[in-house]
């Protein structure tokens, strides 16, 4: 009986809700029914402010809708503008990626190695017969004018940077000894800066000749790190100090395997050419690419030869080539004939008569016991000769590369 009354009351909850009649006795009892959330959260589903969502409440979830994802959208512009930090802090230290690739500083090798007692380039009985000379003033007067006149050659302003390149038709013919005599030369009497590079795909002997101790940065990694924007202090940062002034870029750091190619050397001349106002460059032996290229593209050029017979028939066949190119390079090449012995076995007058009809310049570099010897320049110690030779030649070929313009790239 107690089973039917609430079968009874339950049918007639059910029916008072369908028809609206209120039920307050069955309303507890109704929560527990299948539609009781229904008929519960329908009170409670939306605001007065809400009220047009009122009709879509038959599922519970609906009136929670408008709420939840209130607080998800303003979490979006947190989540969105969070990158953006990190992305400034990425761009405000891209540039310092090059740093990471910096190479460690290297001892030049050879310059450790014990040296002897440093030669004069001339002997005793030489240096004491000038300097009786000297005070009896037969020649001081005429040897001071000739000496002024190189050097104001050497010192005449340039409009654009000028590159110069040493390059030799063998190995052993001195091209590094006359690059470093060049470079010391510029570098004492100029007051604009002087570079000296070093374009070698061998194992160059520069820094040992220049006196540098050690070696860190080379032309492959300053082509890689160049940008127009940088000023001239930024570029010496790359660059190794000369004792004497100037700065010197070598090749490599004497390993064997690192070289310049065409496209390196492209790249550092053309961007370090404004900073400079004269370049210096030691260049592999032809016929290499490299060296090929920087005589196309230099303003002036020194080819090295030894004094020898071979040397003087090498030479010629070089010139030769040189004259048949479209474009005429001789006037604005000079070859040195390096004297390797007290005594040379050839006719230096008659060589160099038979060198100037072609068209280029020639300077004779006499024997110097300081530079046979091997190891840094020094200019204190260098032959009175020698001395005249390195300014005449530095002079001349200042002067071609500046009277003439550049066939190459290098205008």
């Amino acid at each position: 009986m107690s089973m039917n009354q609430r079968r009874d009351d339950w049918q007639a909850g059910v029916l008072g809700d369908l028809t609206g009649t209120p039920q307050a006795a069955p309303a507890p009892q109704s929560a527990q029914g299948p539609q009781a959330p229904q008929s519960a959260q329908a009170p409670q589903a939306p605001p007065a402010s809400q009220g047009p969502q009122a009709h879509e409440a038959p599922a519970a979830p609906l009136p929670v809708q408008p709420h939840a994802p209130v607080p998800q959208q303003q979490a979006a512009p947190q989540q969105a503008a969070a990158p953006a930090p990190q992305q400034a802090y990425a761009r405000q230290y891209t540039p310092q990626a090059p740093q990471a690739r910096a190479p460690e500083t290297v001892p030049v090798p050879g310059s450790e190695a014990p040296a002897g007692r440093p030669r004069h380039g001339d002997p005793l009985a030489r240096r004491t017969l000038r300097t009786l000379r000297g005070a009896l003033g037969s020649s001081v007067a005429k040897a001071v004018a000739a000496e002024t006149e190189l050097a104001t050659q050497v010192q005449q302003p340039v409009t654009t940077g000028r590159q110069i390149v040493v390059t030799s038709i063998r190995g052993g013919s001195g091209k590094t000894t006359v690059t470093a005599l060049l470079s010391r030369t510029y570098n004492h009497f100029r007051h604009d800066p002087v570079l000296t590079l070093e374009a070698d795909a061998a194992l160059g002997t520069l820094p040992v000749r220049l006196g540098v101790p050690s070696l860190r940065w080379t032309c492959a990694d300053l082509a890689q790190i160049v940008r127009p924007s940088m000023q001239l202090t930024d570029i010496t940062g790359y660059l190794v100090p000369l004792p004497d002034g100037g700065w010197l870029l070598p090749g490599s750091q004497g390993r064997i395997g690192a070289q310049v190619d065409v496209a390196t050397y492209r790249t550092v001349m053309v961007a370090l050419r404004r900073y400079f106002g004269v370049t210096v460059v030691d260049c592999e032996t032809l016929p290499g690419e490299v060296a090929r290229t920087a005589l196309d593209t230099a303003h002036a050029r020194v080819l090295t030869a030894p004094a020898t017979t071979e040397g003087l028939v090498s030479t010629h066949a070089v010139l030769d080539w040189l004259g048949s190119l479209p474009v005429p390079v001789l006037p604005r090449t000079v070859v040195v004939l390096t004297v390797q012995a007290p005594h040379p076995a050839v006719d230096l007058g008659k060589a160099v008569e038979k060198l100037r009809a072609t068209g280029a310049g020639v300077v004779v570099l006499p024997y110097d016991r300081h530079l046979a010897s091997g190891g840094a320049v020094k200019s204190e110690l260098l032959g009175f000769q020698t001395r005249e030779a390195a300014m005449r030649l530095a002079a001349d070929v200042l002067q071609r590369a500046v009277a003439l313009p550049a066939s190459g790239a290098a205008r």
